[in-house]
């Protein structure tokens, strides 16, 4: 979401620009400026809403994916404590990853299902995806690594949202 909003304050200051550079004679703007400018933030603001509501989609629909693929999870039982993040870093195609290590109590080898949040510093849900760790030996420790569904900018802090252990 601050990639997009990032692209919202572009589009606005382009937009204002080409407003400012509508004007002359002394600073007063022609009225075909004026009706240029006027056109050129009306179109900004369209796409900087545009950009916003396709943000939301992507979140929408990582979301609704993380959910489906944790309700595929048969007997499954909270693990959240067993699990724990590294550090997230960007890849070099710009997604956002971190390790994911899940610690396996159980007396059986087990597998796990970890959805993990990124969250931007005011705690907005940025995406969310689900990465599985199977075949865990008892006793033993399992990772895995989760990774952004598109690009993340800013600081992004990952959390564990649900962790099962089936």
């Amino acid at each position: 979401m601050a990639g997009y909003r990032t692209g919202v304050a572009l589009v606005l200051a382009a937009a204002l620009g080409t407003a400012l550079s509508g004007c002359s004679d002394g600073g007063k703007a022609s009225p075909e400026a004026s009706k240029a400018a006027s056109a050129a933030v009306s179109k900004a603001a369209s796409a900087a809403s545009s950009l916003a509501s396709k943000g939301q989609d992507v979140v929408a629909s990582a979301s609704a994916e993380a959910r489906r693929r944790l309700a595929e999870v048969k007997n499954g039982i909270n693990a959240k404590d067993e699990v724990k993040l590294g550090t997230p870093a960007t890849a070099s195609d710009g997604r956002t990853t971190v390790e994911v290590t899940a610690n396996n109590t159980a007396d059986s080898t087990k597998s796990f299902a970890v959805q993990v949040s990124f969250k931007d510093p005011g705690g907005n849900l940025l995406d969310s995806v689900v990465v599985t760790i199977g075949d865990v030996a008892a006793g033993k420790t399992g990772t895995g690594t989760a990774r952004s569904t598109h690009n993340l900018s800013g600081q992004v802090k990952p959390e564990v949202g649900t962790a099962l252990r089936y």
